[in-house]
């Protein structure tokens, strides 16, 4: 099947990076063919062959306006469950906590900053 080659040209309007550890995420808005934007989360994880070669597996997620707002409430839901559970304290790093690792990290404590989620940096236009 032949691609249409709009679709494979089509440019970044905004793009976002962050690296933790071996693995990168990626943040990029595009434009859709009626002119919308759409945001695409993705995930690039160095392995290594047999040989040692190095090589990057990714993982892709597509996530339209539409489903804004159903998204923010599964993650804040999400991260609540797991600050609300488990702490800020991260267990693969003994004795540090969200807080030590990030000035400005948003989870210092549970409720207050995942609602401060909810109103400073998830404003989708809601009803």
């Amino acid at each position: 099947m032949e691609q249409d080659p709009s679709y494979m040209n089509r440019k970044d309007v905004f793009s976002r990076v962050f690296r933790a550890g071996r693995r990168t995420y990626f943040f990029d808005v595009k434009e859709t063919r009626a002119g919308d934007y759409y945001l695409t989360i993705t995930e690039s994880k160095k392995h290594y062959n047999h040989d040692e070669q190095p090589y990057y597996r990714k993982h892709k997620i597509y996530l339209y306006k539409e489903d804004f707002n159903d998204f923010k409430e599964a993650l804040k839901e999400t991260m609540k469950f797991i600050i609300d559970n488990k702490g800020t304290e991260i267990i693969s790093n003994a004795g540090k906590s969200i807080e030590n690792q990030n000035e400005e990290n948003p989870l210092e404590s549970s409720d207050e900053n995942l609602d401060q989620l909810d109103d400073e940096n998830f404003q989708f236009g809601e009803e």
